[in-house]
């Protein structure tokens, strides 16, 4: 009986033991943990920010559209050519004017399929109705080049948006107004070509 006792009382000992060992590890991984999510936690994904440091990310003005450059007329005749190669984009040679500095581009399909038509025409198109079914989106550009001097001259573009819509009979293309992100991007490809600085990478000035 007294063996039983004994032996009863040093497993109650170690198992005390190995509890209280349990409970520090515990005790410190979770003050692990809880340092942890001080640094990363957020409340939601709709609140949630990333600080990349200052001047790190810059939210700029959208460029002037007509944009000033300086360089001559043909030359930047040939560069936009360069540009619209780059992106895929075909000029249409019937409608363009490339000896008055005018450029029209044939419609390239830049979205396919319902779900990423549907997101696409919403960023570079402004559905002002209800949505239809849309399938495919697609954009022209038009660029003109006014010479200001020899040298300088102003390079505008405007984009038109269309989206191939179906009622489940027949599928026609949709005009909607342009969101301005087409012309956006394409003068910031081009200023980049131009001058070899894009303007994304330029510091924003004190104001």
């Amino acid at each position: 009986m007294k063996r039983l006792l004994s032996s009863s009382l040093i497993l109650a000992s170690l198992a005390a033991v190995s509890f209280a060992q349990q409970k520090g590890i515990d005790t410190q991984t979770k003050t692990i943990k809880d340092d942890t999510n001080k640094t990363t936690s957020r409340s939601t994904d709709a609140t949630r920010s990333f600080d990349w440091g200052k001047g790190k990310t810059q939210v700029r003005d959208r460029l002037p559209n007509p944009y000033k450059m300086n360089s001559r007329r043909d030359a930047l005749v040939e560069t936009i050519s360069g540009v619209l190669r780059d992106r895929k984009m075909q000029i249409d040679e019937a409608s363009s004017r490339l000896g008055d500095g005018v450029i029209v581009t044939q419609p390239y399909v830049f979205a396919r399929g319902a779900v990423i038509t549907q997101n696409e025409l919403k960023r570079y198109g402004v559905i002002e109705f209800a949505d239809n079914a849309w399938s495919r989106g697609r954009m022209s550009l038009t660029i003109e080049i006014q010479s200001i001097d020899g040298v300088q001259n102003n390079v505008s573009v405007n984009a038109k948006i269309e989206g191939l819509a179906g009622n489940g009979l027949s599928s026609t293309w949709t005009t909607v107004r342009s969101s301005g992100l087409a012309e956006e991007e394409f003068l910031v490809k081009l200023i980049e070509t131009v001058t070899g600085v894009s303007p994304d990478d330029q510091k924003p000035t004190n104001r």
